[in-house]
Formats: structure tokens, sequence, C-alpha cells
């Protein structure tokens, strides 16, 4: 991975009131994007006698994986992905590059959308001791 681009941690953006991702998708020309999206948190009773847990709405799924990037992987060029998912990176960083030239290193515990299903696609970066993964296929 390159020394340039800062690692930026999603899950400690987090606050009671939302919770942001990165969504990477295409546009009508098939130029991949990338950008951070805000998701509004809403306090819900969960466990009695407890204060509420602060949720999204559901996102509805079809399936959930748990994946080792296994070590070694490096740089996964230009692909898109099966299908729409949302990916937790549960350890080590990743970098992804997308056709407009944007560049993102995120920590370990950030959530990516990736929706860039057609179009260009984007680049990933992986660190050589291998990663773990949540892929939950979304609706």
């Amino acid at each position: 991975m390159r020394d340039l681009v800062k690692s930026v941690s999603y899950a400690a953006r987090a606050t009671d009131e939302r919770v942001t991702y990165l969504r990477i998708y295409a546009d009508a020309e098939g130029e991949t994007h990338m950008e951070d999206v805000d998701v509004k948190l809403l306090p819900r009773t969960f466990f009695k006698d407890h204060p509420p847990l602060c949720l999204t709405d559901t996102f509805a799924a079809t399936g959930c994986n748990l994946c080792r990037v296994p070590a070694g992987m490096g740089v996964v060029d230009w692909h898109n992905p099966p299908r729409r998912e949302l990916v937790i990176w549960l350890t080590g960083e990743v970098e992804f590059e997308t056709s407009d030239g944007d560049i993102r290193r995120l920590a370990a515990c950030s959530i990516v959308l990736a929706e860039d299903r057609t179009g260009k696609g984007h680049i990933s970066r992986h660190p050589a001791e291998g990663q773990l993964v949540v892929h939950v296929d979304l609706c």
C-alpha cells in the first residue's frame, strides 16, 4: 500500500446519532467514485432496565460470510464486486482506488458499501499479513 494516503477509521467517526460508511459506485458513464454516507441511528430498547441501543434501519440481506483475505494478497487490480455488498473490515487496513483517481485508505472496523457492479470497477490493496472481513450480500 502507498504511504501517501492517510488511514481513516470510519468506526471512530460514529456517534450516538450517526454512523458513516464508504460507498463505492459507478455513474451512468461507467466511471467509479467514492463518497462518505451518513446513516441515522435511532434509539431502540433491547434490554429491560438498560439504556436503548442506537441502531440503523435494517438492511435487507440475502446472506453473510466471514472471509480471510490470505497473507500476500497485495493488490487486486480493477474489479467489480460479484453482488451489492456491505463489507466490514475487521482487521488490517485496506486501500481503494476508483477510476476517477480517488484513493482512500480505511482502518480496521470500517464499513464499505460496494455497489460498483458495472463500470470500470475499483482497485483494492491489502496488507501483507492478510485480513478478516465480513461480507453481507444486500438485496
